[in-house]
C-alpha cells in the first residue's frame, strides 16, 4: 500500500485552541510553536494512515517551519500537510496552518515509514543497554 502515497497525498487536521495548548505573552493566551509542530505532524500522519499496513507506521525525521501568526486562545487552526515528494520510504510533505484570519504557519516535514518489528527490536536493544549502564 506503501506505493499509493502519491504526491498531493493530503491530511488535514484541525484543533481548537485551549489553555492546553496555549502560552502567555503578556496577557494574552496563544497557540504554542511545540504544539504547532505536533499538530502538523498529526496532519502528516494523518496523510499517510491510510495507505500504511498493520505492520508498518512512521517517524518524522526532519521539520522547518516559519511560525508567522500568533493565534489566540479559542480560536481554530487547521494544518494541512501534502506530500510533495515520495523516494521508497521517506516522504516529504509542504505544511500550512491558519487559522480564522491568518497564514501561522508554512514549512516542511519529512516522515520514513518504519517496519515495526524492526524498530520495537532496536528500541529493545537500546532499552536493554540502558538497564545494563
Amino acid at each position: 500500500m506503501l506505493e499509493d502515497i502519491t504526491v498531493g497525498t493530503a491530511g488535514t487536521l484541525e484543533r481548537l485552541v485551549t489553555d492546553d495548548y496555549c502560552t502567555t505573552r503578556g496577557e494574552y493566551q496563544i497557540f504554542s510553536t511545540p504544539d504547532l509542530v505536533l499538530l502538523l505532524e498529526a496532519a502528516a500522519i494523518e496523510a499517510l494512515a491510510p495507505h500504511l499496513t498493520p505492520e508498518q507506521d512512521s517517524v518524522g525525521t526532519t521539520i522547518d517551519i516559519a511560525h508567522q501568526a500568533a493565534t489566540l486562545k479559542g480560536q481554530t487552526v487547521t494544518c494541512t500537510a501534502t506530500v510533495t515528494e515520495v523516494e521508497r520510504r521517506r516522504i516529504r510533505f509542504e505544511i500550512t496552518a491558519t487559522d480564522e484570519f491568518d497564514t501561522v504557519c508554512t514549512g516542511s516535514h519529512e516522515r520514513f515509514v518504519i517496519d515495526l518489528e524492526k524498530f520495537g527490536s532496536r528500541l529493545a536493544e537500546k532499552a536493554e543497554r540502558i538497564a545494563q549502564s
